[in-house]
């Protein structure tokens, strides 16, 4: 049996990481209404949108996540955002790729 000095190991909590990652993601609900968004907690945020605790999202039915990407860091992971909310090329090849459009 392994004897960790670390409080958090010892719970079962796991090392802390590294470094603090940064999630773009995609919500698809039912009636196939899209919605983008970011954050640094992505489990956090999603338990939100499931419980109607985000404006945006709350005349979405049932949104489950579809897709994510990680990045290292904020601006690289806003600056994503923000192309893609620009429903410009980045967010159609992101659908394209996804196979959520012809």
């Amino acid at each position: 049996m392994k004897w960790y000095h670390d409080p958090a190991l010892r719970e079962g909590l796991g090392p802390k990481p590294l470094y603090k990652m940064y999630y773009v993601y995609l919500l698809i609900d039912d009636k196939n209404k899209k919605y983008i968004g970011y954050s640094h907690d992505l489990k956090r945020r999603y338990t939100e949108h499931l419980q109607n605790k985000v404006y945006t999202t709350k005349r979405m039915n049932q949104p489950r996540l579809f897709y994510y990407e990680a990045y290292k860091n904020k601006s690289e992971a806003k600056l994503r955002e923000t192309k893609l909310k620009q429903y410009g090329s980045a967010y159609v090849g992101l659908l394209k790729r996804l196979k959520l459009t012809k």
